[in-house]
C-alpha cells in the first residue's frame, strides 16, 4: 500500500512517499516556514482516478474540523503555526492515493469544493 505526498513549493514540507502494510497507521506531518499568519492547515486525500478532497481543516490549539469524515479513521493535531500531523488508521488498500498538505493565512469553509483530479500529464 502507498500513500504518496505532492509538494508544490519549498516553503511546505511534508512526509514523503509512505510504504505500509494494512492494519497500520500512517503518520504525515506538514511544516511550513511561510509567515506565522499561515495558521490555517488543510490535509487532502486523492485516491486513484478520483479528485482531491478535503479530509481535515486544523487550527492551532483548536479540535481538527473533520467535517463528514470519521476520526475512528483519521485523526489529526496542530500545536503551532508552522507545523501539523495528521494519521489514517487501520490502513486498508482502498487507503492508497496522494495526501497533500496546504496552508493559508485565512479560510472561507463556504467557498471550498472538490478539485478536479490531478492529470500526470500537467
Amino acid at each position: 500500500m502507498s500513500l504518496s505526498s505532492v509538494i508544490w513549493t519549498n516553503d511546505v514540507t511534508q512526509t514523503p512517499t509512505l510504504l505500509l502494510k494494512t492494519g497500520d497507521s500512517a503518520q504525515m506531518y506538514c511544516h511550513h516556514n511561510l509567515h506565522g499568519s499561515y495558521y490555517h492547515m488543510y490535509w487532502f486525500q486523492q485516491l486513484p482516478g478520483e479528485s482531491l478532497r478535503l479530509i481535515v481543516h486544523m487550527l492551532p490549539y483548536k479540535a481538527p474540523d473533520f467535517g463528514n469524515f470519521s476520526q475512528e479513521k483519521y485523526s489529526a493535531n496542530k500545536i503551532v503555526s508552522e507545523s501539523g500531523a495528521f494519521t489514517v488508521k487501520h490502513l486498508e488498500p482502498s487507503d492508497s492515493g496522494v495526501y497533500l498538505c496546504a496552508v493559508s493565512s485565512h479560510t472561507d469553509a463556504d467557498t471550498c469544493q472538490a478539485i478536479p483530479k490531478l492529470n500526470k500529464d500537467d
